[in-house]
């Protein structure tokens, strides 16, 4: 087929005034031969430049979606002239009116194979490419082919597809484009190059002075995860909590940078080009600034829209919005530390002088049952009722809660059926996540119009199937076409039947936000009576003062004395299962984790009546007096003497000489991933579990993890410590590649010590939930053995998680945890 235009390198130069500029005429070059760019062009539309070296040029499309690893899922790329091979090692923005304005961004670079047998100067010729790409994001084969030009068409329209390999992500087509946001030479954002990048101008000549000013005003903050709210039955009273309107958008986080500034989802994709009016108005903000709120879309009336948010993406016209509700960085500050009403004035007089479409997020403190009522009567989705003095964590917890007027979720569609009376469909087939299983949730056939049903059929035809992808009632497969679980839909309803499935469901829109790994059952949970007025234990309430509680304790994080405090006092109940009544030993550190800290044992009686002693027979036969608690108290007046970790005995104060429990201690050797040390608990686990023992871990709060073995405190110290040394030397010996038995670092040397000696008599180990004197506050926490894997590191958990902690002790994954009594083998 004939082209219809040249896009040769002579094309390259027409396109560009060389009278004005030094830069060399585009010209075939001698290069490696293999190389290949992608470079993220954000001009009049986004796109990626997709660039293959041949014939001493940079042969290119548009490909305006960016790649995709689904096979099933072809990409158009519109092909464009020839480059110069020096154009492929460029960064950085072109001037608004030059060819080709815009921000550029080196996305992707590497090498390419055709085909073998294949000549690709041929075959591009005739119309197809196949090879294979070695680079930093894309990889594996894959194929272009070229397609018939529409009537009037002057640009050649090609197509690019994944073939199915080992890179191929059917299930996350948009992995890349959507994770990949960043550049592969600088690791700069879109907005950090557009805001602090060199000038460069279509001739690539650097504007006088060899070197572009920068924009004033520092890089935008890095993405950082937001926080989520629990949905509960009830709004919580009282001063200690604020309400805020429940937007109907999507969630962003925008970064500022002084001129520019970057749209995140809540997944940290950059959305900035589907934002760009907000982006462009808040790229006039100051610097340095991650702020948090929603995008909305807003109707005659004023009040957020989604199902218009929904059409603006598809070229409708809509008054799109920006309500902004927290911030997380403050010119350069990271505030997240701080109470939640304070980043919220902090907040307010950022955006002081900023305008309509960036409004401050207002709130009401100790009315929210009233504003709630207000918002259901005209009709809103609900409120979020946040803790008044609650850092910001960036996870979901319980102080951030979400009460709805009516319910309203997401849903996973996994099929359609026909209808009898109207082109499309009658109804879709929903689905939600309970585990790792998809459970049918019945069936959603109002709330769409004409050209919604148009645009799903078009949506879901690529994706269908031959077989429903779970189980479904037989009366709903008469007449149903079944798609892959990927495409999520949000859906109000009244209730959940007692078969699972929606009663009155109307569709609202697909979200294209979430993904449909995220979906699950939302259920209300009820709000307790301290909860629901806002309280929660503190130390003052259970009889101890704190002084000094603004005393720096954790200098790197600013956390306070009175912060630790607050954490141990939310905390102490669950403490108590595990460390009341126990011999403990503590690390103090008075005067903060960055001045002297010291281990203490003993005690003359200066921690007072609620800190017990114990006698204790040493080796040499004298008798001491060790520490223990049996109530919150106790653990709170150790806080209130400078305490920062508890440490514990493998057995009760009574009987003091038979262990309840094994604790064996996985410690890595330098250099080894935490994913190495998952591996080695999981494998001690089976091991054990040969033995017939039942174990759980737990994470450290540092580089390692427990595997803890409940004892029914049957058998006295000697043969507990035998059983652990012999133990631990055996799977040493049978699996050294592994393990070592060996105490001496040099021993290690890329393996794990698998550490038994703390079950000997008088040995301690670190207490489920007690804070440890290290950067970041972290906490040893219980895990459950199904979660591991999602599990980064072992200091997961801070002492800001009290909330998340209290949540995850009473939720199906930890039930049970610690609580097997088991006879040690052979004993």
């Amino acid at each position: 087929m004939a082209r219809k235009v040249p896009l040769d390198i002579e094309t390259y130069n027409k396109k560009r005034d060389f009278s004005k500029t030094k830069e060399p005429r585009g010209r075939k070059l001698k290069g490696r031969g293999d190389s290949f760019v992608v470079q993220k062009h954000d001009a009049s539309r986004l796109h990626w430049d997709f660039r293959l070296e041949l014939d001493g040029v940079l042969k290119s499309w548009a490909v305006p979606k960016g790649p995709s690893l689904d096979p099933g899922q072809n990409r158009l790329a519109m092909r464009t002239e020839d480059h110069p091979l020096d154009y492929g090692g460029f960064e950085g923005t072109i001037p608004k009116g030059e060819y080709g304005g815009g921000t550029v961004m080196l996305w992707d670079q590497g090498r390419w194979i055709p085909e073998p047998g294949k000549d690709p100067s041929k075959t591009i010729q005739e119309g197809h490419l196949h090879f294979a790409l070695d680079g930093e994001r894309m990889k594996g084969e894959w194929v272009m082919f070229r397609l018939k030009p529409k009537p009037g068409e002057k640009a050649e329209p090609w197509m690019l597809k994944k073939i199915t390999d080992d890179f191929a992500k059917p299930e996350e087509g948009d992995a890349l484009v959507e994770e990949c946001v960043t550049s592969v030479t600088t690791g700069r954002t879109m907005a950090e190059i557009a805001a602090g990048a060199d000038v460069w101008r279509s001739d690539r000549g650097r504007q006088k002075g060899g070197r572009a000013k920068k924009k004033a005003g520092a890089g935008p903050p890095k993405f950082q995860a937001p926080q989520l709210a629990t949905l509960v039955d009830e709004v919580p009273t009282g001063s200690g909590w604020l309400h805020e309107y429940k937007y109907d958008g999507y969630r962003l986080l925008i970064a500022t940078a002084g001129g520019a500034a970057t749209a995140f989802t809540r997944k940290g994709n950059d959305w900035s080009d589907k934002f760009r009016s907000l982006v462009k108005a808040a790229s006039a903000l100051p610097a340095g600034c991650l702020i948090d709120g929603e995008a909305v879309a807003l109707n005659t009336n004023g009040k957020p829209d989604f199902q218009l948010l929904q059409a603006s993406f598809k070229g409708g016209k809509a008054d799109l919005a920006f309500y902004a509700f927290d911030l997380l960085v403050d010119r350069g500050e990271d505030i997240t530390k701080l109470p939640n009403v304070e980043r919220k004035e902090r907040l307010a007089a950022l955006l002081k002088s900023a305008s309509h479409p960036i409004l401050y997020g207002d709130h009401v403190i100790g009315k929210g049952e009233a504003l709630f009522d207000a918002i259901c009567k005209e009709g809103g989705e609900g409120i979020i009722s946040k803790k008044a003095n609650a850092p910001y964590s960036g996870t979901r917890s319980r102080n951030w809660l979400k009460i709805k007027c009516i319910q309203r979720q997401e849903f996973i569609i996994v099929g359609w059926q026909e209808s009898d009376k109207r082109r499309g469909f009658r109804s879709l087939h929903l689905a939600v996540k309970e585990g790792r299983k998809l459970t049918y949730a019945g069936k959603v056939g109002t709330g769409f119009d004409t050209k919604m049903i148009s645009d799903l059929i078009a949506t879901m035809k690529p994706l269908e199937v031959d077989a429903p992808p779970l189980e479904v009632p037989r009366s709903a497969r008469r007449g149903s076409h079944w798609l892959q679980p990927k495409l999520v839909g949000e859906v109000a309803f009244t209730e959940f039947t007692t078969a699972g499935t929606l009663r009155h469901p109307s569709f609202i829109a697909l979200r294209d936000d979430k993904s449909a790994k995220e979906v699950v059952r939302e259920v209300p949970k009820h709000l307790a009576k301290s909860e629901a007025k806002g309280d929660r234990p503190t130390a003052e309430a259970l009889g101890i003062r704190v002084t000094n509680r603004d005393r720096i304790i954790f200098d790197a994080d600013k956390l306070t004395k009175g912060q630790l405090a607050d954490y141990y006092a939310a905390v102490a109940d669950l403490m108590m299962v595990d460390s009341a009544n126990r011999p403990i030993s503590l690390v103090r550190c008075p005067q903060g984790r960055g001045k002297k800290c010291f281990f203490q044992k003993h005690d003359s009686g200066s921690f007072g009546p609620d800190v017990k002693h114990v006698p204790v027979k040493e080796k040499n036969g004298a008798t001491e007096d060790y520490l223990y608690i049996a109530d919150p108290k106790g653990l709170l007046t150790l806080v209130q003497m400078g305490t920062i970790e508890v440490h514990g005995w493998g057995s009760r104060v009574k009987p003091l000489e038979k262990p309840d429990r094994l604790v064996f201690d996985l410690d890595p050797d330098v250099g080894l991933d935490f994913a190495d040390v998952r591996a080695a608990a999981v494998r001690l686990k089976a091991l054990l579990g040969d033995l017939g023992l039942v174990s759980f871990p737990m994470v450290t709060g540092g580089k390692g993890i427990h595997v803890i073995v409940p004892l029914d405190a049957s058998v006295a110290w000697p043969k507990v410590s035998d059983f652990a040394e012999r133990f631990a030397r055996a799977i040493a010996e049978a699996e050294p590649q592994t393990f070592t038995a060996n105490i001496r670092k040099v021993a290690r040397q890329g393996r794990i010590f698998l550490d038994w000696l703390r079950n000997q008599r008088g040995a301690t180990a670190v207490m489920p939930y007690s804070a440890r004197a290290r950067d970041g506050a972290p906490v040893a926490a219980p895990i459950a053995w199904e979660e591991l894997d999602d599990i980064k590191s072992g200091n997961i958990f801070s002492i800001l998680d009290a909330d998340k902690l209290i949540e995850r002790a009473s939720s199906k994954l930890l039930a049970g945890w610690g609580e097997a009594k088991q006879k040690l083998p052979n004993a």
